[in-house]
Parts: C-alpha cells; structure tokens; sequence
C-alpha cells in the first residue's frame, strides 16, 4: 500500500496563491512521472499537472496553464502544485499520484482548495 499525504489547501479569494505539498511512501518515488488531478462537486477527476520523474519536463491542463507551476524534490518524495491567480472554478478536492494513476491505485485524503469570487 502505497501512503500519499497531500497538505496546503485552504480557502482564498479570486486572484489569491497557494501551494500544495504531497508527500508520498512510494518506493522509488523518483523513477515515476507524477502528477496533480482534482475533482470537483459532481465532477469526474482530472489531471491538472505533470511532472516527469526527473522533473525535466511538464504539462498543464488548459484551464491552468500560465497559473499553475508543479515541481518535485525526489530526495523528499515530495511534489508542489503552485497555484496563482486563483479562479473560482479551481475549487475542488485536490490529490497527487503518479502520472495516469486510475482507481486501482492507493489515493490520498487530498486537499481542499476553495475560492471565492
């Protein structure tokens, strides 16, 4: 079983920052390409960011892009998701997992990140 820890979120105003921690106990966090995924109230989970496992290489969704930056430090088995400029429409449960993770995967408890207009 795979142990992941998401912290960070919190409630702000439109235009407001926040920035998420995932800790995870996945062996050989550094040999997998991870990812941020949220879910919001009577919505299906997507992917919002990913990383490549040696942090080279990301992608956003198009909803985030130019205002979410994710990153990684292998040595603390711990991915970020910079979140700026923050909209209403990103309010949602968010989670970390390896990139392409689906139901049969362990998940965290997630965070939740409210924003109000």
């Amino acid at each position: 079983q795979v142990l992941i820890v998401e912290s960070g979120g919190g409630s702000v105003q439109s235009g407001g920052s926040l920035k998420l921690s995932c800790t995870t106990s996945r062996f050989a966090f550094s040999i997998f390409d991870m990812s941020w995924y949220r879910q919001a109230p009577g919505k299906e989970r997507e992917m919002v960011a990913e990383i490549t496992h040696v942090g080279a290489t990301t992608k956003y969704a198009d909803s985030v892009k130019g205002r979410f930056t994710i990153s990684r430090d292998n040595a603390k088995n711990t991915t970020y998701l910079q979140m700026n400029n923050l909209k209403p429409e990103d309010t949602a449960v968010y989670y970390c997992n390896r990139a392409r993770a689906d139901d049969l995967d362990d998940w965290g408890q997630g965070t939740q990140v409210t924003v109000s207009s």
